[in-house]
């Protein structure tokens, strides 16, 4: 299911609370970001509404930027098999190809979810689009190697693109 579109101008002229209900979603269970990005309006652009929204981010301090990276779901965790996902990451991921995982794939990504929390105490964060399961795995498996404060700035990192993806979904960009 395709979420509602809007224009740049539509953003840009509706009221605060309706612009943090059409943005509350891009990053993830995180609403204060689009609450401070709307008093920042107008935008020119997408992108530098997603520029600002990663700014806002970027200068919050580490303590709502963990909170911010323990609000993601693991990837095919036990947030998924229940079905307790935003519609947005249910998307994502399925669109990835983790709705497909063999047992054994299964299995290995929760081992590194395991894994991955106990070694940095957050989850593992990919902008999934554009990646297969392989490719997933792969680079799960290369990231749990890294420093605490190299996945730190990777995870931000990544959660900066999945933003972009979901303004991009949620912004028409031709009107």
């Amino acid at each position: 299911m395709k979420a509602m579109q809007y224009t740049l101008d539509q953003l840009n002229r509706i009221s605060t609370d309706a612009f943090v209900a059409a943005l509350s979603g891009i990053f993830e269970h995180s609403p204060w970001v689009a609450e401070i990005a709307a008093v920042q309006r107008p935008f020119a652009s997408v992108d530098e509404l997603h520029r600002k929204m990663s700014g806002i981010v970027e200068t919050a301090g580490e303590e709502k930027q963990l909170a911010l990276i323990n609000a993601h779901p693991e990837l095919a965790g036990k947030a998924a098999v229940r079905g307790e996902l935003t519609a947005e990451s249910t998307r994502e991921q399925s669109g990835a190809g983790l709705a497909q995982c063999t047992q054994e794939e299964f299995d290995r990504l929760l081992a590194l979810n395991s894994a991955y929390r106990v070694k940095f105490g957050f989850p593992f964060i990919l902008a999934v689009r554009g990646y297969d399961r392989h490719g997933i795995i792969a680079n799960f498996e290369a990231r749990v190697n890294n420093s605490r404060a190299d996945e730190l700035r990777a995870s931000l990192d990544q959660i900066y693109r999945i933003a972009r993806f979901r303004l991009d979904d949620l912004i028409d960009a031709q009107a």
